[in-house]
């Protein structure tokens, strides 16, 4: 009988949904079936890329517009979070009963870690936040810094429902998530570092001369790609920023921006002679390879791809978002990049980032030698084989 694996990323921001993914696409080589659940925008994403996705009804973080996380509407939002947290666990039982997989694969969702533990069905959690990190200011009280703690130990023991804790990173000292990882004792005994989720794809010689000649690009000037991700709402102000600074830009950097809209044109249009727009980019992973810099948020998921392709990073994380500062200070303390705080942004700050890693090999040097360390893991071969030793 064919064996089924049910994957359940969260649905906010498309980093946990592409993990999972990529896994499936590696799944179905092994002759497993698979389907997933997830809500918000991950819901189109997981359809677009040809699997069956269930929509369960949103758990998630709010947003104000200048694109900044909002603890103010976060809070008002808990009660349509318990109204709704138990409507997905009810939700996925009836699914899983549907479906009856063999084993639960869950991207930082808690509801289906339960209702697989009622089902008596094991599961894994791919996991890069165990703990809820507070925003800098919080962190900096005495009170925020034991909030962590304790929140930590009890959502880690919630994590450790799953069979095991999978985290997708690198083992210490080059773990990007460091802070949200380390120092929780309720979850040691079942962590592995598996190594990173988000493959380095095989890219041929001749489809990177097909980008570089339908962009017109040249070989002697840097290209710079401005990778932009993360929920609807912190991606636009972060859109219009990179407008307003490429037209400083001088002529001898080249560059590609991608909006991150995930049902987006895939033509892009010319923004100057040197320099494209996406609202969605379908040849990512050959700009992946071409650029120079890589400018993106501070996601865990795409800070991973660039450390496997070697390059040098800008990161700008959304505002108060804890994750994704906490991944950006983390590279510039192993020093693979710069971090540029979202309500510092200008044209200048972006154009002197630029500037500083084109003209300083520091960079460069030291991203290859992460890359080396990170290709001694293949976390996709990882996940596969601790999946079929439970089925």
């Amino acid at each position: 009988m064919l064996k089924k694996v049910y994957f359940t990323p969260y649905g906010v921001g498309l980093g946990h949904a592409s993990r999972l993914i990529n896994i499936a696409e590696n799944v179905q080589n092994n002759n497993l079936e698979v389907k997933f659940s997830s809500f918000g925008e991950a819901v189109d994403y997981i359809s677009r890329c040809g699997y069956r996705c269930n929509q369960v009804p949103p758990v998630e973080f709010s947003w104000n517009s200048q694109g900044s996380f909002s603890l103010k509407n976060s809070i008002s939002n808990v009660p349509n979070w318990f109204k709704n947290f138990p409507i997905q666990i009810v939700k996925e039982l009836e699914l899983m009963n549907r479906f009856s997989p063999n084993i639960i694969v869950s991207d930082s969702r808690l509801s289906s870690l339960i209702s697989a533990r009622l089902l008596g069905i094991p599961s894994l959690v791919l996991l890069n936040q165990i703990k809820l990190l507070l925003s800098p200011k919080l962190h900096s009280f005495k009170a925020g810094r034991f909030f962590e703690t304790v929140n930590g130990e009890f959502i880690g023991s919630l994590w450790s429902l799953a069979n095991e804790i999978l985290i997708p990173d690198l083992p210490p000292p080059y773990t990007i998530s460091e802070n949200n990882i380390w120092n929780t004792t309720s979850v040691l005994k079942k962590i592995k570092y598996i190594g990173f989720i988000a493959p380095k794809k095989n890219i041929s010689e001749q489809q990177i001369i097909k980008v570089t000649n339908s962009l017109n690009f040249s070989n002697d000037k840097p290209i710079v790609f401005f990778h932009i991700s993360g929920p609807a709402k912190t991606r636009l102000p972060f859109v219009r920023k990179v407008l307003e600074a490429q037209k400083y830009f001088k002529n001898n950097i080249q560059y590609v921006i991608s909006e991150g809209k995930p049902n987006g044109k895939i033509e892009p249009f010319k923004l100057s002679d040197n320099g494209w727009y996406y609202e969605w980019c379908p040849i990512r992973d050959e700009l992946f390879i071409l650029s120079n810099i890589l400018v993106l948020r501070g996601g865990h998921t795409t800070i991973s791809q660039a450390i496997q392709f070697g390059k040098p990073i800008i990161s700008i994380p959304i505002e108060n978002q804890a994750e994704q500062i906490s991944n950006s200070y983390k590279i510039t303390k192993i020093g693979i990049g710069i971090m540029l705080k979202t309500n510092e942004l200008t044209s200048e700050t972006i154009i002197e980032a630029i500037n500083k890693i084109l003209n300083d090999n520091k960079f460069s040097s030291r991203s290859n030698k992460i890359m080396e360390f990170c290709n001694k893991l293949n976390g996709i071969e990882n996940v596969i084989d601790i999946i079929r030793s439970y089925i």
